[in-house]
């Protein structure tokens, strides 16, 4: 029997968001929403306001990239891209000091995407130009569904990578070596939709958990043959150590839910804690068994997202073990 398919049927953007600022501006800036933004840019946005002043404009969408803790710019239209669009968001760019400027428009004209594009190539590294058109569909009845198309983008952070590969070519053959791991990385990881970093010549790259603080880190290490994936603790708001031991505390029921033992380490010295898994033995010197290598991170990337966000993001001190006591002077312990 022949598999019955539905069909796809274009929706007007005004029979769903009547007005931009009170209709869409807020449904884009909703968690969920900013989230498919974020992945089909590669950025994790977190919102920092609506309508934020700038000077005595306001700027649509003001959020935070997670990956690179650097303001982002949102500025949306319910219509096709006009000239007054693209001169505030250059307006509100410079008062918000914001380099992650994106264009969310129904269409854009051959005008405005060869500006964003031109602004794209002149600009300096740091500086990114998304030009996105949004699209509403429906099968059937059925509710419709948006779906964001990329217009304009960097080259690929290519001035970036371009710049990194120069230092780390001057640098040193290990760094050499990382720049091309997390160009990699970030390729395979952009093919299936998933957010990363730029790449860098570091041993390490950050990935946002969702609190600031707190941070998953992927790690290769090329001399000891190793990947890692690391739950970064470093957090100002609350007392570092107290929340490694409520998390530790919790042992059990986070490895459950990751699926494999984690290296617990408090570093009672240090200012910072870790939790982390480790894989060694991994074949680095083969460039044709990287994609094994960014499956394992990727995976444990998640799983380790999924097990510790629910627990940071809500966190509080009143959920802290208390701090250990500390003798008075006077109690008769001994004293330096």
């Amino acid at each position: 029997m022949a598999t019955e398919l539905g069909t796809l049927h274009r929706v007007d953007l005004r029979d769903v968001w009547q007005h931009e600022q009170y209709h869409f501006t807020p449904w884009l800036a909703e968690p969920a929403n900013l989230e498919v933004l974020g992945n089909t840019l590669g950025l994790e946005l977190e919102l920092v306001g609506l309508e934020v002043a700038v000077g005595p404009y306001a700027a649509d969408i003001v959020c935070t990239d997670a990956l690179s803790q650097t303001p982002v710019l949102i500025e949306n239209q319910l219509a096709k891209t006009d000239h007054s669009h693209l001169g505030q968001i250059l307006t509100y760019a410079a008062g918000l000091e914001a380099k992650t400027i994106v264009w969310v428009a129904s269409s854009f004209t051959d005008e405005h995407r060869a500006a964003i594009d031109w602004l794209n190539e002149v600009t300096l590294e740091g500086w990114q130009f998304f030009a996105l058109e949004i699209e509403l569909w429906r099968i059937g009845t059925s509710q419709p569904a948006p779906r964001f198309n990329v217009i304009c983008r960097p080259n690929d952070w290519s001035r970036a990578v371009r710049e990194e590969a120069a230092k780390a070519e001057a640098a040193s053959p290990g760094q050499t070596f990382r720049l091309r791991f997390w160009t990699s990385f970030r390729d395979w990881r952009a093919a299936r939709k998933l957010p990363a970093p730029k790449p860098a010549a570091y041993t390490w790259q950050n990935h946002s958990i969702g609190r600031t603080g707190f941070v998953l880190e992927a790690v290769v290490r090329q001399e000891k043959r190793e990947l890692g994936v690391r739950l970064y603790i470093n957090c100002a708001d609350l007392p570092i150590k107290r929340v490694f031991r409520y998390l530790h505390g919790r042992q059990a029921e986070i490895e459950a839910r990751v699926g494999f033992p984690l290296i617990w380490e408090e570093f009672p010295d240090q200012k910072g804690s870790v939790i982390h898994a480790v894989k060694k033995d991994v074949p680095l010197e083969d460039e044709s068994r990287w994609a094994e290598c960014h499956e394992w991170l990727s995976d444990v990337l998640g799983k380790m997202d999924a097990a510790f966000r629910p627990l940071i993001k809500p966190l509080q001190i009143s959920d802290l073990p208390p701090a250990p006591e500390t003798p008075s002077p006077d109690s008769g312990a001994l004293t330096d």
